[in-house]
């Protein structure tokens, strides 16, 4: 018979910072008798499991948590805050805030009161880092004018002050039977190098780790951020229809099969089928495409998108819960929750190395005075050499040292990278799955071609440009830029109006002249056999075609498309060159989508929503190691779901909060450097390991023989720290983005179209 007494109950944890705390929380759980299914999620800051209260009460799995650190209170309760934890305010997430009605006259809506994100150096981490800095430093100064006495104990003073702290932790965790963490790595660290003499290196230890630990806690608390700029996309409010009139509500309100209106301008407030009304809808902030889509009676439309040009009637078809942007919520959370968190090396190593350094120890001490009857005094000494020169300082710096060079080359060269687990698995990348609006391309639409029927390109521009003067629609913008590029002056026209969704007209000289989608040309009986013929052969270069007609009779024709940044063939070349496979992931339609692929020599895949990203990274994760590369909301999810998420500099915020790494000079061959680093990175990091680990056995060797003594060991732990930080500080002069785009330029570009980012002066 199935136990009905278990149950799934759901938790805030707060103070979570990386994997490892994850890791943390979940063991502190799952050893408590009837508790089952424990899944930690560390950026959503939920612990959920399956729980067996007649075994185990609520109240003792708090306190197990507590026990090792973190704060924790029931979903919906306000979480106490833990040393230098962040709380996820209220209301963040679409099914947590409060709905309030508002009346004719609009009010503001308020949830429950959100807390105020916590300044770093306002947690006990920040003080912590300030505090030990400072006698660090103090310390240091203090060595050039005063006895070397009393330099001593200011390192001992420093040292202390920044490991309590780390101990308790240990401790606390030694007790929920997690013996062999970092704390407890990093106090034997620092226990051991105060107690062979050498307190500046155990000052400078603990001081860089209480750094690292700052780091990754300012870093997901920036990341939940994003969780809640995403849910910010949906507007609070709403103009529903009731009774022929409308009244704002607040959107998380509306029910299903309510009619709301949605005015130029204003973002679509609920996911719903258009009634009434037609006209472009920007869709960007959700499925990533450029060009506005046309939306018509029947057409879906979805929450989060923006109005551009004419009044429509919208029906509701989903919740507030269950829309686009709370979907694409949940789908970050998800991902994130699904993934395996990578391990901290020093971590991972600890579990095996502590225990066999104390093990051998142990044995060096009592075996051959038990077993041969040699003295104790001369093997207990041995045995104390021999956990000197375990004393695992060396190893713990080796890698940050690398980590902190790795990450201070790739600021300098516009590769951001969130620490060294993201370094780590970016080396390991075996496919490159690229967006491509606003990634592979500039994300905005170019004139690509202009085919006169009557008079000159320039008179063509300076008509279409007249039209389109002030325009607000991405196309209109680009014939404008493009004339203005060529010098030509747009055409002077009176009583401009917008045609929803086919185009705009106005009138130039007595003349009535129309820009506009073949559609509109068609209408007007002005699409000629001959113009057809022009415009689906410009169509299959994925391209978006305008007419220009002059009462209706065509003039010429206007071809624009996305088109791909200038380095994006160069990049995937560069990535094949380093093994590694791409492929584009794309709302576009599967033409516009192929035209772009044959372009650049990669592979592609079409007409994907954001949950189709996801899955299509799932796919690829199931067999290798995937980087994502993406810019927009939409590709949040499917930046959290791969193994290393990468958004480009120009991204949404919500991109670059979600993902792992950035490229901030928006750079597509910046990717393969970012692989580069990493690649060159973990290959240090080996070395440092090698170097601490392998002078370590060496000294081992010759201790258990009675070679060298406690002396040799002290000599090779500082000697070892030495080499492995002056090994590390090579990474500073590693040059990830070397190699010249296909101009011959080295670094960035400026383009002289008014259309790019970046313009000459």
């Amino acid at each position: 018979m199935a136990d009905t007494s278990a149950k799934q109950r759901e938790w805030r944890v707060t103070g979570m910072d990386c994997g490892s705390c994850a890791a943390k929380v979940r063991g502190a759980v799952e050893r408590l008798p009837g508790v089952e299914r424990v899944d930690v999620a560390l950026m959503a800051e939920r612990l959920r499991l399956t729980l067996d209260e007649t075994q185990t009460p609520p109240e003792h799995i708090e306190k197990a948590v507590r026990g090792v650190g973190f704060g924790i209170a029931p979903k919906g309760a306000r979480p106490e805050k833990p040393q230098g934890g962040f709380v996820l305010p209220e209301g963040a997430f679409p099914d947590a805030a409060e709905a309030v009605e508002i009346d004719s006259e609009p009010k503001e809506i308020t949830g429950p009161a959100d807390d105020a994100p916590t300044s770093w150096l306002e947690t006990s981490k920040g003080r912590l880092v300030l505090g030990t800095g400072a006698l660090l430093a103090a310390a240091w100064a203090s060595r050039l004018v005063l006895p070397t006495e009393i330099a001593h104990w200011a390192f001992v003073l420093a040292t202390l002050v920044g490991i309590v702290p780390v101990a308790q932790r240990a401790f606390a965790m030694t007790r929920a039977g997690m013996p062999f963490t970092i704390e407890m790595l990093m106090t034997i660290a620092a226990g051991g190098a105060l107690i062979i003499g050498e307190p500046e290196e155990a000052a400078l230890v603990v001081f860089l780790f209480a750094v690292g630990e700052l780091l990754e806690g300012v870093s997901a608390g920036k990341a939940r951020d994003s969780i809640r700029a995403l849910s910010k996309l949906v507007p609070k409010t709403a103009r529903l229809e009731v009774g022929g009139k409308t009244r704002e509500v607040a959107a998380e309100r509306l029910q299903l099969g309510q009619v709301v209106q949605v005015r130029p301008g204003d973002r679509v407030p609920c996911d719903g089928e258009v009634i009434d009304g037609t006209s472009g809808v920007d869709e960007s902030p959700v499925t990533g495409e450029s060009v506005p889509s046309l939306k018509e009676p029947g057409a879906e439309v979805f929450a989060g998108s923006i109005n551009t040009e004419a009044l429509l009637r919208v029906r509701v078809l989903r919740s507030a819960e269950d829309n686009t942007i709370a979907r694409i919520v949940r789908l970050v959370e998800e991902a994130e929750s699904a993934r395996a968190p990578t391990e901290r090396f020093i971590d991972r190593f600890s579990r095996v190395y502590m225990p066999a350094v104390v093990g051998v120890a142990v044995l060096v001490a009592i075996v051959p005075p038990l077993a041969f009857g040699l003295a104790w005094g001369e093997w207990v000494y041995r045995a104390l050499a021999l956990l000197l020169i375990g004393c695992p300082c060396a190893l713990v710096i080796s890698v940050p040292a690398s980590i902190t060079s790795a990450l201070s080359t790739g600021a300098r060269n516009g590769l951001l990278m969130k620490g060294g687990a993201v370094i780590e698995s970016a080396a390991r990348t075996t496919h490159v799955a690229f967006d491509k609006t606003g990634t592979l391309t500039h994300g905005r639409p170019r004139v690509t071609d202009v085919s006169v029927l009557s008079g000159s390109d320039d008179d063509l521009m300076a008509l279409a440009a007249g039209v389109e003067s002030g325009a607000s629609h991405p196309l209109g913008q680009a014939i404008c830029a493009e004339a203005e590029w060529r010098g030509v002056g747009a055409a002077t026209a009176t009583g401009g109006r917008a045609l929803p969704g086919k185009g705009a007209e106005a009138s130039i000289d007595g003349v009535t002249v129309s820009v506009g989608s073949p559609r509109l040309a068609n209408e007007r009986g002005a699409l000629t056999d001959d113009l057809r013929t022009r415009v689906a052969a410009l169509e299959a270069e994925g391209k978006t075609v305008v007419i220009v007609l002059c009462n209706d009779v065509p003039q010429g024709l206007i071809a624009l498309r996305d088109e791909p940044r200038d380095d994006a063939a160069n990049a995937i070349a560069q990535l094949r060159g380093l093994g590694i496979s791409s492929v584009m992931l794309t709302g576009d339609n599967p033409r516009t989508a192929q035209a772009i692929a044959e372009g650049l020599g990669i592979e592609h895949r079409s007409e994907l929503m954001p949950e189709d990203k996801v899955t299509a990274i799932r796919d690829l994760t199931a067999e290798a190691r995937v980087m994502m590369i993406g810019d927009g909301i939409n590709d949040a999810p499917a930046l959290a779901a791969a193994h290393v998420g990468v958004a480009m500099g120009s991204g949404t915020d919500v991109a670059l909060e979600t993902a792992d790494a950035a490229i901030l000079r928006n750079r597509v061959t910046d990717v393969s450097g970012k692989i580069r680093l990493a690649r060159a990175t973990m290959s240090n990091i080996r070395q440092n390991i090698a170097i601490a680990l392998g002078l370590k056995a060496v000294f081992l060797v010759t201790t258990v023989l009675g070679i060298t003594g406690l002396w040799i060991a002290i000599l090779a732990d500082t000697g070892a720290t030495v080499l492995v930080t002056m090994n590390a500080l090579r990474l500073l002069f590693f040059r990830p983005t070397g190699t010249p785009d296909p101009a011959g330029h080295v670094g960035l570009t400026a383009e002289t179209r008014p259309d790019h980012a970046a313009a000459t002066t």
